[in-house]
């Protein structure tokens, strides 16, 4: 194929965001804050759904606001998906609590409700749930809302990885009570760097931007009563992300076209495509493959042999109670541990929007190759 690289997810940008950037230069709006923040705030939450949003430096951001929000302090026990990226469990220890992680269920490899449930049975005073959902899969948003609402525990719907998923004709992103979102360079659609916190609480949007502007007071000077962060989004990052929202469903179109065209290469070997719930609508973030158990090849010999021909693939994430980091604490399951499995046999394919039929076709020809001389 040459040596033109075939990358996992980059940026796909447009012309929109140039226009945006440019009026903030025009106006030398360009300091953290600024007309394009008011304005991408208004519209992301317009497409959720929700009431209110606050843009700011990341996800991770985001998500230890929300935590914040929950009321977690330190020694209380929050519930984690289990297989996700660390930035989900990372933003617990910021504020001292103790994560307890949730084993994946196998219809969408998300956080599993009845081991939710079961973890409630062990540890009923848990204080918050992060529930992930994976690789823009959404997971089983209403078992998950209720077991929680059911034992007084604040949901937060880490939604970082599926912005335009739909759940039961319902965007993610809206079953929190404090929903993350995430704008990273790899995700459908990026601001270089940034995410965002919603909720239909306006006054709890409202206290986490008062946080993340240094928790500075109204006052003539400098004076802040609680300890605050420099979180908040900049009006050039911000303006990127209002063009890059105009092409929010035409990405998703195209993510799915991708695992659409992998699941019909890959017909009749053996291995499955990472799977969705009918009654939900993925973005498609990453098109994954699950190997089949006693399957010769490994996840990590397709990604070896990808990437000699300079194409990227990627292991799943590796469960957070295999994490050393995460090694005193506890995990919960329904029925074994699926999490590790699916690490253990999957394997993240190249979902580039920009990635050409032939280079997707040269990349199933790898795969297909290899399992084909082991069947």
């Amino acid at each position: 194929m040459g040596t033109k690289r075939i990358y996992l997810s980059s940026p796909t940008m447009h012309g929109e965001e140039h226009m945006y950037i440019q009026e903030a230069f025009d106006s030398n709006w360009v300091a953290p804050l600024g007309p394009n923040v008011d304005r991408f705030e208004r519209e992301v939450s317009a497409y959720i759904g929700v009431k209110a949003a606050a843009a700011l430096v990341s996800g991770t951001a985001a998500l230890h606001l929300a935590v914040k929000l929950a009321g977690v302090k330190s020694g209380d026990v929050v519930f984690c998906s289990d297989l996700t990226f660390s930035a989900t469990a990372n933003s617990v220890s910021y504020e001292r609590g103790i994560q307890v992680f949730i084993d994946s269920e196998r219809e969408s490899w998300n956080m599993d409700p009845r081991a939710l449930e079961k973890a409630f049975e062990k540890y009923p005073n848990c204080k918050a749930v992060i529930a992930a959902s994976l690789y823009g899969i959404p997971g089983k948003m209403d078992e998950i809302k209720a077991v929680c609402d059911a034992h007084g525990a604040a949901l937060i719907e880490d939604a970082a990885e599926s912005l335009s998923s739909t759940y039961k004709g319902r965007q993610m992103g809206s079953f929190g009570k404090y929903s993350v979102l995430s704008f990273n360079g790899n995700k459908i659609i990026t601001t270089s760097g940034g995410g965002m916190l919603l909720s239909d609480d306006e006054e709890a949007i409202k206290k986490a931007r008062f946080w993340a502007t240094q928790s500075r007071e109204n006052a003539p000077w400098y004076q802040h009563e609680e300890i605050g962060y420099n979180y908040r989004m900049s009006n050039i990052v911000a303006g990127i992300g209002r063009g890059q929202l105009l092409h929010l469903d035409e990405h998703r179109r195209l993510k799915k076209a991708v695992y659409e065209r992998y699941k019909t290469a890959f017909n009749g070997l053996p291995l499955t495509m990472s799977p969705y719930p009918k009654y939900s609508e993925p973005n498609f973030w990453l098109s994954c493959i699950l190997l089949d158990k006693g399957c010769k090849v490994k996840p990590l010999e397709i990604m070896e042999k990808l990437e000699k021909d300079n194409i990227e693939a990627r292991p799943i994430w590796k469960p957070m109670h295999l994490q050393p980091v995460f090694r005193s604490n506890d995990f919960i399951s329904a029925d074994g541990d699926n999490g590790r499995d699916i690490f253990e046999r999957g394997l993240c394919l190249p979902s580039d929007i920009k990635m050409t039929e032939e280079e997707q076709g040269h990349i199933c020809g790898i795969v297909r190759g290899m399992l084909l001389e082991e069947g």
